[in-house]
């Protein structure tokens, strides 16, 4: 973090310094430690412990495993993903679209890549307020007009966003997309972490550049103006 992103409460993580590991099926950048990749700088951001940059390649993905006490966020970005869990839920997510899984006491699941092209997403993982309790699992599509200009919340642990998927967690995931010179503001709260990472598109924060796909940890306390220097898709993770 450079002095003028520290004062400014921004840590910028370029795509390139994120942690990586390609297992020929999946091609995975990892904005936290993860698996192999391990760096004690990132162990997480707040209550944000995973924020995983995935391709998979088509009639690929990852074979039932189990999970607990971890709130799994799945973004689409291209392609779909088709998920099957032991609850019996199955569902295919687009691109755009967004699943939630809430592990609670314990659940096995299946992610895979049906489709005949690339699939790629973000899987963000965030820690519940309590452990335990009865999984679950949930998906909604969002139109990316209803998000243009703005941001919409797409999964939330507050009962005013009623209308967001529901997950354990003192945290809100928001997406916006942005069209070339285009701004808006995001008020991170005292004691808050947010995590964001542009999609598509190059983006400023308070004036720092970002290329897509490069993470920004924004400190609580502050309100910050995201710039589209380019047609832009926006994933935004507030949490405590």
């Amino acid at each position: 973090m450079t002095a003028i992103t520290a004062e400014k409460g921004i840590d910028r993580r370029s795509f390139e310094s994120l942690g990586h590991a390609n297992h020929g099926w999946l091609d995975a950048r990892h904005h936290f430690s993860f698996a192999n990749y391990y760096d004690p700088a990132r162990m997480g951001w707040g209550a944000i412990r995973v924020w995983n940059d995935d391709v998979i390649a088509p009639n690929a993905g990852f074979p039932p495993h189990p999970h607990a006490d971890m709130e799994i966020i799945t973004y689409v970005r291209t392609g779909a993903i088709t998920h099957q869990d032991s609850m019996g839920n199955v569902g295919r997510t687009a691109a755009g679209d967004v699943q939630v899984m809430s592990a609670g006491s314990g659940v096995r699941h299946a992610e895979y890549n049906l489709e005949a092209e690339p699939t790629t997403l973000f899987q963000i993982w965030i820690e519940p307020r309590t452990r335990g309790g009865q999984p679950s699992w949930g998906a909604k599509p969002f139109p990316k007009g209803e998000r243009s200009g703005k941001f919409v919340t797409l999964a939330s642990g507050f009962e005013e966003d009623g209308d967001a998927l529901r997950i354990r967690a003192e945290a809100r995931v928001l997406a916006a997309t942005l069209h070339a010179g285009e701004s808006i503001e995001h008020t991170v709260g005292a004691g808050r972490h947010a995590y964001l990472v542009p999609a598509t598109g190059r983006i400023e924060i308070d004036g720092v550049p970002f290329a897509a796909r490069d993470g920004a940890a924004l400190s609580g306390g502050r309100t910050v103006t995201i710039t589209a220097v380019e047609d832009a898709e926006i994933v935004l993770v507030d949490s405590e």
